[in-house]
């Protein structure tokens, strides 16, 4: 059995709010909201862009608390994120 690689990725609306998400093909995701499949706030709010993508992650569960711990940040800690002003590794160390 293949194991995909899970990614968390940040998108922006064009009212340019972030959207953060888990998916184990950004590009395609990205496709997905913007022909109004997925997430609600992409039907209110979309199109995206992708502005983000991490490092693959180990699974799924590892996706998903990751998500969750991005979108509990302020959006200044995203966009630092999204610029590089901070690496993905240094935001996760316990």
């Amino acid at each position: 059995m293949v194991m995909s690689q899970w990614f968390l990725y940040i998108a922006r609306a064009r009212t340019g709010r972030y959207y953060v998400g888990i998916t184990t093909e950004p590009d395609r995701r990205i496709q997905d909201h913007n022909k109004g499949k997925g997430s609600r706030m992409a039907v209110n709010q979309g199109p995206f862009t992708l502005a983000y993508v991490s490092p693959p992650l180990a699974d799924q569960s590892t996706a998903r608390k990751r998500e969750m711990e991005v979108k509990s940040w302020t959006r200044a800690k995203k966009k630092k994120l999204i610029k590089g002003e901070i690496e993905w590794a240094q935001t996760f160390l316990a």
